[in-house]
Formats: structure tokens, C-alpha cells, sequence
């Protein structure tokens, strides 16, 4: 049985948050400014003799990121942390890296730890990538001749050995990645602990560093702890997964089953509107055209083996030759199971002359997807390769059964079901065959 590598104690982290409110009166005597000024001073001085934080504002308000949280994880065990943001994942993360202390409950530790809480996370801006690595070493308590043996393969990972003697604070925030990844993976500490940081990185970098943990989890036992919007990868990378809400743990198991009640949670069939106008893009956005939403009209929830209807919104800032709008069906391990595109039956793809808003409408005679939850993609491209704006998850969408879904695959066996042609035979008696859409 493994050991418990790291184990929680009912963590508890308090804030003190200061508002200030506007006055109501435009003038206000020169009195009542110093003595307010005085009542903060004042205030200020006994919490900084108290060793309190010094917080700015008229009103002070007791605010808990964490209330409450415990949990154990074993040697080897690679776990997920999601939840909303605002939940509380940064502030465990940064408890378990000894960054704050809690104010309430106590961490127990199993072996050295390695954090990647944010770009630069343990860089000193002014010395050079070489040193920092050597500095990331000492810290985790490395010997210099320990960090030498390692140094090739961190550098060779980072892919930096050009900018290996420039001060990091002249690196891209990709280059930070890199190089800050590299170290926290390679310098050998018992646990990993890696936050969305990753998500500044290329699409190639990200697959290199989930192999990465992959790699230190299964083959050299240590513990990963992993914090991440995408739920794709939480599902392909993790064993288990805590679910964080207002602070609390919500819930704490099987990968697979926390997801699919997180994602059921916020499932959007419940909204003939979905908005997508102002959800962050990453690449694969050119600038000059943007989808703003997706309306279902067509009856709600959607079903498996039902008719759907839906109209995709989009604006454009220039004109554009050869546009084609898309939708893609993906499961919770983000592989795309369904797609349906504007020019895949006749290859037809419009040129829209001047910038303006637009709308495009999809019909599906019969859902092929089976009862479950499941991620929607849209985007839009020019000609064969060239994406215009592609939105990954941009919803999460539940299919429930139609009138026709056999029972045996509600929830058991979902995926993409098409119609197909049957022919039945009675074989002990003289051949018989009946032809049944299925």
C-alpha cells in the first residue's frame, strides 16, 4: 500500500478585504478628512504591531477562500483540482507550496515539493536561465553536482539554450514555461505540484509536459497535483479529482465521476441562448471574424435520435474569401466523437464582400449521440486551413433520451449512434428477411 505523500487537515484560509465607499456629499470639511485619515493610522499601526495584514478601506470584511478542506493523497497518484474560478484552487495550491500559511488546519508533507504556480514562480528576474536553475536546485536542496548531472536534460526540455545565458526577465512568458517546467520537473522532488500556468505554452509544449507527468507519476512514483479548466486533460492525466466550490470541497473521487456531476452542473441545453461573444480565445483567432453565439430552435433538451436545429451568430471586420463554419461534439477526454460543417456535403464556402453580422443555421434530421455530456467546439476557417476563430468547450451540452433510446445504453455505452440497415432471418425455418431502420 503507498504511502500518503501528502495529507490535509481541515485548511482554513481567512482574508481581511477593504471597501471604500463614495461619499455622498461633494464637499467635505477639512476635519473630518484628518480625522478619518487618523482612524486608519491608527488602525493600520495596531495591525501591523498585531502582525495582521494591513488592509486599505473604509469597511473591513473577513473573507474565506478555504473553509474546511481535507483530503489525503497516495505516493505515485497524479490528481486533479477544478472548480469555478474563484474557488479556492490557487490559494490550496499556494498553501501546499508553503507560499502562505493557513489559518486554520495544517499540511503534512511526505518529500520535497516542486511548484509552477504562475510564470516565473521562483525565478530571480535579474540572473540568467543557467543560474536560475542551479538557484531552483539549491532551494529544493539539490547538491551542485546533483543539478549537474540534470542540467543537459533540463535545458534539451526548455528548448532555451540560446537565451541560456540572458537574464529570464528578458524571456517571453513561453520561454518562462519552458524553462520554469523544466526545472520543476527534472530537479527530482517527491511532489509536483503544477497550476493553468501551462496554458500559456504552444499546443506542441503542453503534449510534451503532460508526458512529462505521465512519465514521473507512473514510472518514477511521484506525486502530481494538477490544476486545470480543460477538463479533457484532467480526465486523460488524473486518477482522481477534488472538486473545489465557495472554498469546500464538493466533491472528491474518480476522475470520471466528479467531472461528468461538475460539467452536469453547468450544462448549457438549458439556454436557447448561448452568448460565446466575449469567451477568451486562444490561437486559431485572426482577428477579422468572431462567432458571437449558438441558438437552439428546436426543442429543448436536446435528445438522442431527435431533430435539432440551431443557428450560429458571427461578426465580421473585413472581407473574407471561402468561409466555412463548423461544430464539433467532444467527450469529457476531449476527443471529438461528431462534427458537422457548412461545406462538406456540396464543398460550398461563401465569400462575404464587407464586415457585418452574419448567421448560419445547421439541421440534423436525427442526433446520433448517444444519452450523456458532452463538449461543443465551434469555429470557422477560410479555405482548406486557415482558422478564422475556433472556440474549444465553448459549452457543455447533456444529451438526454429520445422516445427510441434503447435503455441498456443510458449512461452505460453512449456515443455516436447513426442509422443503419438491418436484415433479420429466421434460420430454422425457410429464410425470411425483414428490413428495419435502426
Amino acid at each position: 500500500m503507498p504511502e500518503n505523500m501528502i495529507v490535509v487537515e481541515n485548511i482554513s484560509k481567512s482574508y481581511l478585504v477593504g471597501h471604500r465607499f463614495a461619499r455622498m456629499s461633494r464637499h467635505v470639511a477639512l476635519r473630518d478628512v484628518l480625522a478619518r485619515e487618523a482612524r486608519n493610522f491608527t488602525r493600520k499601526a495596531v495591525d501591523a504591531l498585531r502582525g495582521r495584514q494591513i488592509v486599505q478601506g473604509d469597511e473591513v470584511e473577513e473573507f474565506w477562500a478555504l473553509r474546511g478542506v481535507s483530503f489525503e493523497v497516495k505516493q505515485g497518484e497524479v490528481v486533479g483540482i477544478i472548480g469555478r474560478n474563484g474557488a479556492g484552487k490557487s490559494t490550496l495550491l499556494k498553501i501546499l507550496s508553503r507560499i502562505t500559511e493557513p489559518t486554520e488546519g495544517r499540511v503534512l508533507l511526505g518529500g520535497r515539493i516542486a511548484s509552477l504556480l504562475e510564470v516565473g514562480t521562483g525565478f530571480h528576474s535579474e540572473l540568467t536561465g543557467r543560474e536560475n536553475i542551479f538557484l531552483n536546485g539549491a532551494i529544493l536542496g539539490m547538491t551542485r553536482n546533483e543539478i549537474r548531472k540534470k542540467f543537459d536534460e533540463i535545458v534539451a526540455f526548455a528548448e532555451v539554450e540560446k537565451f541560456l545565458d540572458t537574464p529570464v526577465k528578458h524571456y517571453s512568458s513561453g520561454m518562462y514555461v519552458r524553462l520554469a517546467f523544466a526545472v520543476a520537473a527534472h530537479l527530482e522532488p517527491e511532489i509536483l505540484v503544477v497550476d493553468e500556468v501551462l496554458a500559456v505554452g504552444d499546443a506542441q509544449f503542453q503534449k510534451k509536459c503532460l508526458g512529462k507527468m505521465n512519465e514521473v507519476s507512473q514510472r518514477e512514483g511521484r506525486t502530481v497535483l494538477f490544476v486545470s479548466h480543460n477538463m479533457g486533460i484532467v480526465s486523460s492525466l488524473c486518477q482522481s479529482a477534488i472538486w473545489l466550490e465557495a472554498g469546500r470541497i464538493r466533491r472528491n473521487g474518480p476522475t470520471q465521476d466528479v467531472i461528468g456531476e461538475f460539467l452536469a452542473q453547468g450544462v448549457s441545453n438549458i439556454y436557447r441562448l448561448i452568448d460565446i461573444s466575449e469567451v477568451p480565445r486562444g490561437w486559431g483567432n485572426d482577428g477579422r471574424l468572431r462567432v458571437q453565439s449558438i441558438e437552439w430552435i428546436s426543442d429543448l433538451p436536446l435528445r438522442h435520435g431527435e431533430p435539432v436545429k440551431a443557428r450560429i451568430r458571427f461578426r465580421t471586420t473585413a472581407p473574407l474569401e471561402g468561409v466555412t463554419v463548423g461544430i464539433g461534439f467532444s467527450n469529457l477526454l476531449g476527443t471529438r466523437l461528431l462534427s458537422y460543417d457548412t461545406d462538406f456535403q456540396d464543398g460550398f464556402r461563401p465569400s462575404l464582400s464587407k464586415p457585418d453580422d452574419y448567421s448560419v443555421e445547421l439541421e440534423i434530421d436525427s442526433l446520433p449521440l448517444g444519452p450523456d455530456i458532452y463538449s461543443l467546439d465551434i469555429g470557422c476557417r477560410s479555405g482548406e486551413h486557415h482558422s478564422l476563430d475556433y472556440i474549444p468547450a465553448a459549452a457543455q451540452i447533456e444529451v438526454m433520451p429520445g422516445p427510441r433510446t434503447p435503455t441498456s445504453i443510458i449512461r452505460k455505452n453512449p456515443a455516436v449512434r447513426l442509422k443503419s440497415n438491418w436484415k433479420w432471418q429466421h434460420l430454422n425455418r425457410e429464410p425470411r428477411e425483414q428490413a428495419r431502420a435502426v
